[in-house]
C-alpha cells in the first residue's frame, strides 16, 4: 500500500506541485506505477524518478507545515464522525426509553445517514460564483 500520509498531502496540495511532479505523483498514486515503471515511461533513470517523488513529498510536507490544511480537514472529518456516532447512539437510547417516539427517531436516523454530497457541492458552487 502506498504511503497514506503522502497520499493525504497529495490530495490536498497536488495542484501546487510543478507539472512534472504532479504528473509523476499522479502516475504513482492513480496509475499505481512503481518508481521503475514511471522511470521507464518518462524515459529517465530510476534515480531521477525517485528523486522527483522525494522532492514532491518534501514540498507537500512543507506546504502542510505552513498551512495545516490536511490536518484541519482530517480533524473536521473526525469531529463530524464523532458527532454522527454520538447522535446515532443517543437516538438508539432515546428510542429504547421512549417507544412512542420511534417515528421521530427514525426521521433523525434518516437525517444522520443521508448523503449530503450533492447539496454541499451545490452550495460550494454557489459560493464560488458569488465570490
Amino acid at each position: 500500500m502506498k504511503d497514506i500520509k503522502f497520499l493525504r498531502l497529495w490530495d490536498v496540495y497536488s495542484p501546487l506541485l510543478t507539472p512534472t511532479q504532479r504528473e509523476m505523483t499522479d502516475m504513482f498514486f492513480n496509475l499505481d506505477l512503481t518508481v521503475s515503471e514511471i522511470a521507464e515511461q518518462k524515459g529517465i533513470s530510476r534515480q531521477g524518478a525517485s528523486e522527483c517523488l522525494a522532492s514532491a513529498r518534501r514540498q507537500l510536507e512543507e506546504y502542510e507545515q505552513k498551512l495545516h490544511l490536511s490536518r484541519m480537514l482530517r480533524e473536521g472529518d473526525m469531529r463530524l464522525s464523532l458527532v454522527l456516532t454520538k447522535a446515532g447512539r443517543w437516538a438508539e437510547d432515546f428510542a429504547a426509553r421512549n417507544p412512542g417516539f420511534e417515528g421521530d427517531v427514525s426521521e433523525l436516523r434518516e437525517i444522520l445517514a443521508a448523503d449530503y454530497s450533492a447539496e454541499a457541492e451545490a452550495l460550494c458552487g454557489n459560493f464560488d460564483k458569488e465570490h
